[in-house]
């Protein structure tokens, strides 16, 4: 099917959706009350919307800015006088099936990222996140927030600070990806900078987020809660990696199946997120922790059923190189179950975050010649202080890594609704912030995919 006629289908379909939807709202209004399978139908909806925004892959954006923006349409349709999503902005259900769904989220990204990862990427993609940390971080806290948006508090500054220093790794990754050059030494750098970007990144939003509840601190007090962040990061690889096989080995006895597998996966999840709440830091740094800690090795009672075992048998008496190429594919499903079996919940969860925070933007702030001036140059600011990290990255193409740090994505968004959240960020910011952060989602792919080529012609 042509891709016009899947957009016209799609459209077809979400207008069946709305007018279903439109009788199933007048029903509850005429009784009186917001019913929970309203609820339910909402979900669906939703999720089916985000599903269906990622038509946008065909364009050559990635699914993330497709949610984005389906959100944001459907939180502006009050401007047309149609004010049937307004209920759901504001249903708690939903809002906190989005909030798990950052958790969830967060949890994926520590699964696919290890220490052992940070270790093997060396000087040059250190450098380079922490150049990418501390430039934009200043920039937004102490340059381009009070410049043009004076009159805020302080923590409004630095919540706008922080949200500019992440990096969507996904994006970049696609990428190059796509371009094949994966394993180039630019990428590389830039895929490990990344992950240090994250762990950096979530130290801030602690610091952040513990100075807007306790009020202003010390030097002294941002230290400590910088250690207490790194001190809970380590402690739970530490306590995690010895816990984590004992309860794995243990709860294997009760059961062997997919179910307890997934179930201990969950658990360590959320009681992770609830000890960094416990100890004032944010759910979603615990979260993180969490998927760092766990390892397919904690689960060796679960990953050798009579299946693999037999397979691994029937290989032990094939030729050396089939058994070489069926036991390389075996160990990547091996490696990659953990994330495999947590990607149902992320599909599910995930995109309703993205679709939800889409959904608080409010547009009729942009109606003012300021805000929409204010949002550009915040961008601009966004991509310059990314690209300046680029000069941290030794003999690589600096252009490359800088513009490969440049997407914001998911992070972005996930400090802002964090600050949203604390009361720091108001509606304008946090618009301001998701108008950055699909700005820089949107114009990095086709620029770095040029970079990119620009670079590889040189060579030539």
């Amino acid at each position: 099917m042509m891709p016009g006629n899947k957009f016209a289908c799609s459209g077809i379909f979400v207008g069946l959706l709305l007018v279903l939807f439109t009788g199933a709202d007048a029903w509850a209004a005429s009784a009186g009350a917001v019913t929970a399978a309203e609820t339910y139908l909402w979900l669906a909806l939703l999720l089916l919307l985000a599903k269906i925004s990622g038509l946008i892959e065909k364009l050559g954006q990635t699914a993330v800015l497709g949610e984005l923006l389906i959100g944001v349409l459907l939180g502006n349709l009050y401007l047309l006088g149609i004010d049937l999503v307004e209920p759901a902005k504001t249903n708690e259900v939903i809002a906190f099936l989005a909030e798990l769904g950052v958790v969830i989220l967060l949890f994926q990204i520590g699964l696919e990222s290890s220490p052992a990862d940070m270790r093997k990427v060396g000087v040059p993609a250190f450098l380079v996140a922490c150049v990418g940390v501390v430039v934009p971080f200043a920039a937004g806290t102490y340059l381009v927030g009070p410049w043009l948006l004076p009159g805020l508090s302080n923590n409004a500054y630095l919540f706008l600070g922080a949200t500019l220093t992440a990096t969507s790794v996904g994006i970049t990754a696609r990428v190059f990806s796509d371009l094949d050059v994966l394993h180039s030494r630019e990428a590389r750098i830039v895929l490990g900078a990344a992950v240090i970007d994250d762990v950096l990144g979530l130290i801030i939003l602690a610091v952040v987020s513990a100075i807007v509840k306790t009020g202003e601190v010390g030097a002294i007090d941002i230290a400590w809660i910088t250690f207490k962040s790194l001190l809970f990061l380590l402690g739970a690889l530490v306590a995690g990696n010895r816990i984590a096989p004992v309860i794995s080995r243990w709860l294997s006895k009760v059961h062997t199946g997919t179910g307890m597998k997934f179930s201990i996966l969950i658990a360590f999840c959320l009681i992770f997120a609830w000890l960094a709440d416990l100890i004032g830091l944010a759910p979603i740094v615990g979260a993180f922790a969490a998927g760092l800690v766990l390892d397919e090795v904690h689960f060796r009672d679960f990953s050798e059923p009579d299946l693999i075992a037999n397979i691994r048998r029937v290989i032990a008496n094939s030729d050396p190189d089939t058994a070489r190429n069926v036991r390389q594919t075996l160990d990547r499903h091996e490696k990659h179950s953990l994330q495999v079996l947590i990607e149902p919940v992320g599909h599910f969860l995930v995109p309703l975050f993205f679709v939800y925070t889409g959904m608080q933007v409010k547009l009729d702030v942009f109606f003012s010649a300021t805000t929409l001036v204010t949002a550009l140059g915040i961008t601009v600011v966004a991509f310059v202080g990314k690209l300046v990290s680029g000069l941290a990255a030794g003999t690589a193409d600096k252009w490359i890594v800088g513009w490969g740090m440049a997407p914001r994505g998911e992070v972005g968004l996930i400090f802002a609704v964090t600050g949203k959240a604390l009361g720091v960020v108001s509606d304008q910011i946090f618009s301001v912030i998701v108008a950055v952060v699909i700005l820089t989602t949107l114009l990095t792919p086709p620029i770095l995919t040029a970079v990119i080529r620009r670079a590889e012609k040189n060579r030539k």
